[in-house]
């Protein structure tokens, strides 16, 4: 039989991307179960998306995951929609199909409630507070309703997508959602169980960066998550565990998304504990 040299292309597409791990991620699982495919990592300009949509359709990729801020401009170029890429309106993962049609999926806020289940948190009856309201916000705040949250606040500087976002949770799900205007340092409302960085603020390069809200507001008794994985510790999480909030990082929500687009792509189990451990090994956690 003849060797093939070809590799199956996947990959990412965003700005900014030079600091996303994905692909030593994914690498990794290709590796360890003996696949020839390949993760690059592909920094697109926001007017660019249309011409780098075409060249993943040229080059034959089997899918790509989309980053800012492409999450939701992707959805022009998809022939078909997952239902909770629909009414989250945003996606992350694209799946090339045989038959030249792209399937889209969101696979962030299911990622991240794995990572909640992962650390023994339930979000049954439980009172949300989400930082945000762009793709990673609008499909985690979903998929926490879903998953059993009883109320979601979602606090947003831009008004109009922060009442969108709680409007699609109230729509499509069985949560309280209300939105809070982002003016100066905002205050975590009382009750809050699970408090949510979803914004960028804090991604590589701007490491020192951190959501402008009252720490004074962050209780002891609270979850705090940061969807930023890049640092691990953010100034967000470093500053919430100083009140004496349990945190938990963004490394387990990239595993797990990661392990879902994985599936997608190849049709296989993914190799979740070696991934995470490649993770932690590119991060340097012990």
């Amino acid at each position: 039989m003849e060797k093939n040299y070809r590799a199956e292309l996947v990959g990412v597409l965003g700005d900014p991307v030079d600091g996303n791990p994905t692909g030593v991620m994914e690498e990794a699982g290709f590796e360890h179960a003996g696949l020839n495919w390949r993760y690059i990592t592909v920094r697109v300009l926001p007017n660019d998306l249309d011409a780098a949509m075409a060249g993943v359709r040229a080059f034959n990729m089997r899918g790509v995951n989309l980053t800012m801020p492409h999450k939701i401009n992707v959805l022009r170029h998809m022939d078909e929609l997952s239902e909770a890429a629909r009414v989250i309106g945003a996606v992350n993962t694209v799946v090339c199909r045989e038959d030249g049609t792209m399937f889209g999926e969101n696979t962030d806020g299911k990622g991240f409630v794995q990572s909640l289940t992962d650390a023994g948190i339930s979000l049954s009856g439980a009172s949300v507070c989400l930082l945000g309201a762009g793709g990673a916000a609008r499909s985690i705040g979903v998929e926490c309703a879903l998953a059993g949250a009883s109320a979601i606040a979602v606090i947003n500087r831009n008004a109009q997508r922060g009442e969108a976002l709680a409007k699609t949770i109230r729509d499509n799900t069985r949560a309280e959602a209300r939105f809070i205007p982002w003016q100066g340092a905002a205050r975590v409302p009382e009750g809050t169980d699970i408090l949510i960085n979803a914004t960028c603020v804090g991604l590589h390069p701007h490491a020192d960066a951190c959501p402008d809200i009252d720490f004074n507001t962050v209780q002891p008794n609270m979850v705090v998550c940061d969807v930023i994985f890049n640092p691990v510790d953010t100034p967000f999480l470093t500053r919430a565990a100083a009140r004496g909030a349990r945190t938990i990082d963004g490394l387990g929500m990239l595993v797990n998304q990661g392990a879902i687009n994985y599936t997608l792509w190849t049709g296989q189990k993914a190799p979740r504990e070696v991934m995470y451990a490649k993770l932690r090994e590119e991060f340097g956690i012990e």
